[in-house]
């Protein structure tokens, strides 16, 4: 089963918020396939009638805490309006808010649940990756189609910029977050990351 959240799920509802909560931590503290249903209806105070009324299975509950964490963080269309006056400026905004994201504890951990995990539970990576990076890469690379249209850009292929995009983000000082190296990235290294992918990016992808 492929686990895309459904964002019309309500996530306002205290009990549903109750078991997103309990089941992050679990995950992160515990790993996902130690985490049982039961362990998350315990740590949430619900029944588990009441966990199975929103949540069908456990790769659902997964992809419903990746896709609430990306919607509530990185709002594409709030960094990146169809008629940005100034493309270097929403792209720096983008990234900016992207890469400090990924840099989040919370983040940091649930990335490593799923590296650990995911060849053993398929369904994790999947759940992951349609609620994370192609949810980011079908939204900015619909936006990179329209600023090609528009003349602004000249994007071949907006999927692979997309990806390409976030690539730039993902090195340096996200990798040595993901292996929990210190010292942590400053302000300034953050800045500077997303400095270099912009410009490169714009770069490559200048209009004629």
């Amino acid at each position: 089963m492929s686990a895309t959240a459904d964002p019309r799920h309500d996530t306002e509802s205290p009990k549903q918020q109750a078991i997103l909560t309990a089941a992050g931590e679990l995950f992160m503290h515990q790993g996902y396939g130690a985490t049982s249903m039961d362990a998350i209806a315990r740590g949430a105070g619900v029944s588990k009638a009441t966990l199975y009324a929103h949540f069908a299975s456990k790769d659902v509950l997964f992809a419903t805490i990746i896709n609430q964490a990306c919607l509530d963080n990185i709002v594409v269309g709030e960094f990146l309006p169809l008629d940005a006056p100034d493309l270097a400026a929403a792209l720096t905004a983008l990234g900016s808010r992207m890469l400090r994201f990924l840099l989040e504890d919370r983040a940091l951990a649930i990335h490593r649940v799923v590296t650990a995990e995911s060849m053993r539970f398929p369904e994790l990576g999947r759940a992951f990756y349609d609620n994370g990076p192609r949810l980011f890469r079908e939204v900015f690379g619909t936006w990179l189609a329209r600023q090609q249209a528009a003349g602004r850009l000249a994007v071949p292929d907006p999927g692979i910029a997309a990806d390409q995009f976030i690539g730039m983000l993902r090195t340096g000082v996200y990798q040595r977050a993901t292996f929990g190296l210190q010292p942590p990235p400053t302000e300034a290294e953050i800045d500077a990351t997303v400095a270099a992918a912009v410009s490169t990016f714009l770069k490559a992808y200048a209009a004629d």
